[in-house]
């Protein structure tokens, strides 16, 4: 898949309006959940996605191929959730995402899963921007530290500490939610 963003970048590159839509396929999902989890906002979310693809398509011919093409998107993605970030002053996590749908046919099964996934993205929102991000591009996208660490623009061993307090955080925050229920 690595090789086919690639040869899309270089059809981008040469103006091919195709090749954009098949990236934009290819990525529109996984580059939305990302904004969406930094910025809280679905409807901003999709001005931004609007916004990172305008960039590729403009800068495709600038893409020098030192690292994957979507950590190369995800990049300019988090690029510009940081300028929507510092415009507001900082994030409001007052708003809810909205939940995911599930079709299992057993109700009492959704209904465990969509509390426990709820108390996740709860716990997730009690991160930092710094940890959110990087967990979200770690177990969410499949990005290596090097990847995570070419996206946010610091070193590699800084995603590292940022993933381990992370998950520490995460592991209290989730097991508050056991004990309270075993209680």
């Amino acid at each position: 898949m690595t090789a086919d963003h690639k040869f899309l970048i270089e059809q981008i590159a040469s103006g091919d309006k195709q090749a954009l839509a098949a990236l934009y396929k290819a990525l529109e999902r996984p580059v939305y959940k990302f904004i969406v989890s930094r910025l809280n906002d679905p409807h901003e979310a999709n001005d931004i996605l609007h916004e990172v693809f305008m960039d590729v398509w403009r800068s495709a011919g600038r893409f020098e191929g030192r690292s994957k093409v979507q950590t190369w998107v995800f990049g300019i993605a988090y690029r510009k959730s940081i300028d929507v970030m510092r415009k507001r002053g900082r994030v409001d996590l007052t708003d809810e995402q909205p939940d995911l749908v599930d079709d299992s046919p057993d109700q009492e099964t959704c209904l465990a899963a969509g509390q426990e996934a709820e108390h996740v993205r709860h716990c997730l929102e009690t991160l930092k921007d710094d940890h959110r991000s990087a967990i979200t591009l770690a177990f969410y996208q499949d990005m290596t530290y090097g990847e995570i660490a070419e996206v946010a623009g610091v070193p590699e061993g800084t995603v590292k500490t940022r993933i381990f307090h992370a998950k520490k955080l995460l592991m209290r925050c989730l097991q508050g939610r056991v004990e309270r229920t075993v209680a």
